[in-house]
Order: C-alpha cells, then sequence, then structure tokens
C-alpha cells in the first residue's frame, strides 16, 4: 500500500510516496521531483502552465499572469480575494485549487485511487494569531478536499524534515530541525532513534516547536532593496537633497505578490510626476522602463538567482541591464549580510525561544538538522553555530526532506 504526503511550499513544493519499502519523491515535472509554487495564466487562453514551465512563459513574453508565493496568501485576507487575468478575475483559493488540483493530478498518474495524505504546514501560518492561523489550516484542508483528498491531515513541516532525518540514525539523538523556507522558519526540538521510529505516536518526543513568518522571499525583497532598487531611484531625493521621493512603489516592486500592483495606469502617471521631483530623473527613468516593460518579476527572478549565487561565492553581477536600462551592479556577500542583519537577529531569537520553551540548554542539543532553500546561506549557517556550538550541523535534501518526511508520517497514520 502507497501513502501520500504533500509538501506545499511558498517557492518549491514536492509529493512524497511511502510504502513498506521505504519513502521516495515522486517527479513533478519531467525528471525534477521539486515544482516551483507557480501558475501562469494565459490572457485569451484557457491552457495553464505549472512550476518551471509557469515561469518560461513569463520569461519568454507570453501574454498573461505569473502567479508564485501562492502559499502566502493562506496567512492572509488574500486568500478570499479575486486577481485580475485578462479581461477575467479569478479567486485566489481558486488559484490555489489549480495548483493542489496539478499535484493531485501527478500523484493519480503516478499511483491512481490514492485519497488520504499529510499535508505539511509551517509552526505559524500567521504569527501571534492563533484565529488567523486556524483560518489558514482550514482553507488549506478545504482546498485539498476539493481536489479529491477525502482525509487530510497536518504535520509541522519541522517534524516532517525530523522523520526524514531519523531514518539515518543509529543512535538516539537531541535534534533542532531547523526549516528555513520561502516564506516561514521552523524550528522542532525532537528526541530521534530507530526504535522511536517504529511508535505509533511521536507526541511525546516533541519537545518544543517555534516558527516566524519569516523566509526566502523576505532574504530576496530585502537584497533587492539593498542592491536592485537604488539603480531604479529608490531612496532617491529631490529638492537638491531637502527631500526623499516616496518609497512605496520601489517596495512594491520588490515585493513578489505587489508587483503587479505597479501596473495600473495611476502607477505610471505618479512615476512621471516624480521623475519631474527627482534629483537624479535618469534613476526614474529605469523604474518607468521596468513598468512600462512589465519587467517586476523578471527582476525579482534575477535577484533570488544572485541571492543563491552569494551561498557559494563572495561576490557576482546582477543582471539588470536587460531589464532596466540601468548597470550591472556587483554585489558582495557581506553587503548581503548586512541587508539581511535584522531578520537573522530574529530567528537567533527564535532559537533563544524554542530552547526555553523545551527547557534545553543548548549544550544538550546534538544535532541541528538543516533544511530549505535558504539554508545554505553562510550567515544563517554562521548564526546557528555559534548559538549552539556544541552541536553537529548537518543537512540532507534542502528541498525535499519535508515532502519524504510528510510521506512516511502518513504511513505511519495510515497503515
Amino acid at each position: 500500500m502507497t501513502f501520500a504526503g504533500i509538501d506545499f511550499g511558498t517557492s518549491n513544493s514536492t509529493l512524497g510516496l511511502a510504502d513498506a519499502g521505504g519513502a521516495r519523491l515522486l517527479p513533478l515535472e519531467g525528471d525534477e521531483v521539486t515544482l516551483p509554487s507557480a501558475v501562469f495564466f494565459h490572457s485569451d487562453d484557457p491552457q495553464v502552465e505549472f512550476g518551471r514551465a509557469a515561469l518560461a512563459a513569463y520569461l519568454e513574453g507570453e501574454d498573461g499572469r505569473l502567479l508564485r508565493g501562492l502559499k502566502s496568501t493562506l496567512g492572509s485576507g488574500l486568500i478570499n480575494d479575486r486577481t485580475a487575468i485578462g479581461a477575467r478575475a479569478i479567486s485566489f483559493r481558486e488559484v490555489l485549487a489549480r495548483f493542489i488540483g496539478h499535484l493531485r493530478h501527478r500523484l493519480d498518474a503516478a499511483t491512481p485511487g490514492i485519497d488520504r495524505a499529510v499535508f505539511g504546514r509551517p509552526v505559524h501560518f500567521v504569527d501571534d494569531d492563533p484565529a488567523g492561523d486556524a483560518a489558514a489550516q482550514s482553507a488549506l484542508k478545504e482546498i485539498g478536499h476539493a481536489c479529491g483528498f477525502r482525509h487530510i491531515e497536518f504535520q509541522y513541516e519541522p517534524v516532517a524534515a525530523a522523520l526524514h532525518y531519523e531514518q539515518g540514525l543509529t543512535t538516539e539523538e537531541l535534534v533542532l530541525v531547523f526549516d528555513i523556507g520561502g516564506g516561514t522558519s521552523d524550528l522542532s526540538i525532537l528526541r530521534l532513534s530507530p526504535s522511536r521510529a517504529r511508535a505509533a505516536d511521536r507526541s511525546a518526543d516533541i519537545l518544543a516547536t517555534g516558527g516566524i513568518r519569516v523566509g526566502g522571499t523576505d532574504f530576496d525583497r530585502l537584497l533587492s532593496l539593498a542592491e536592485a532598487m537604488p539603480h531604479l531611484g529608490y531612496l532617491s531625493t529631490s529638492k537638491q537633497g531637502a527631500g526623499i521621493l516616496p518609497r512605496h512603489y520601489w517596495q512594491d516592486m520588490a515585493t513578489w505578490h505587489r508587483i503587479n500592483a505597479l501596473y495600473a495606469p495611476r502607477v505610471m502617471a505618479d512615476l512621471k510626476g516624480l521623475r519631474h521631483e527627482a534629483d537624479r530623473p535618469d534613476l526614474i527613468d529605469r523604474m518607468i522602463h521596468a513598468v512600462t516593460h512589465r519587467q517586476g518579476h523578471a527582476i525579482a527572478i534575477e535577484v533570488e538567482r544572485a541571492k543563491i549565487a552569494l551561498s557559494d561565492t563572495d561576490a557576482t553581477r546582477l543582471m539588470l541591464a536587460p531589464l532596466t536600462t540601468g548597470p550591472n551592479p556587483m554585489i558582495r556577500r557581506e553587503t548581503f549580510d548586512a541587508a539581511l542583519s535584522d531578520p537573522v537577529t530574529r530567528l537567533r531569537t527564535l532559537i533563544n525561544s524554542t530552547l526555553t520553551t523545551a527547557g534545553l540548554p543548548s549544550d544538550r542539543i546534538a544535532t541541528v538538522f538543516l533544511t530549505g532553500g535558504s539554508a545554505q546561506l553562510p550567515l544563517l549557517r554562521a548564526m546557528v553555530a555559534d548559538a549552539l556550538p556544541q552541536a553537529r550541523l548537518a543537512t540532507g535534501d534542502m528541498l525535499g526532506s519535508v515532502g519524504t518526511g510528510l510521506a512516511l508520517d502518513a504511513r505511519r497514520r495510515f497503515a
């Protein structure tokens, strides 16, 4: 018998399958087991593209609307709003249903008849808002039911990653799982061992959980504001240096789900007005060019690429010229690290508070298991090593450990 786990992520999604022989990830796009959480709606065509195909359709200039970061709508009022797709409007709930339905289609093609699944969820969809958190989970459950999953259970994403990590243990360990995803960062402290892995109920092994709404998309936004947006006029002066132009247009350009708001006709009128006030109108011209040619999401994709590159190199060039007519600036890791100082401080506080909840000093943690798309950033790894100096840092499948763990959890629950 086969069991399914759904990791619907802010940036990428996976689908895990488990049976008596173990767990694996299902290929979702060609041979790729990860699927970017993106949907492209063609303006005058009912066809919908998903994942890399959606991103390619946008970058190739096809007429339509790209939607990404879909999971973040679950933690906001957007989930019940409608958005324009050409001449029509559809709800964000329907957009999520299209994407989850696509995952369901891939599952049915590989293993027909599965109607029970464990869905992953962050420790908090919404920070400090239990009612909003419950509403977000309820919305995801309703969407899952509408897509044909009769029975849905939920598991915290860092707990699922721990279940994946546990498969390789030979002795008992006290493990802190740090899942740094696209939209949230989540922690769990668990007691793991080969013998405990066989238990039907693992609740006593979960010593503490914690999470905040900070993740890779926030790092992208901060990098964009620090290194890309100034070349388009962000923080530009007016009145011979006596004033600063309004910031919100550039903040929208740096925030994936707010980019489309810039394409409203009134925004262009506002930008042209700001050009006449700016001390550097040439910079505002670049912003006008990017908005006129709808290059906002392409800029965001380029910033994300640069962020990933800075995991392995001390400097990289941000290729803005084709998108903005501006320069291709060199970005250095120390500048990126400085831009991340606030969220990294918040993540350090999260580690400390989760240890306090568990009633444990830092030296009791044997291993930190890092997973998620941003777990390779050197600044984050250095912060974790400083917070837990006695612990071993371990990594596994950065994008697949949660999906595999959810499938293992489904096997435990439904077998």
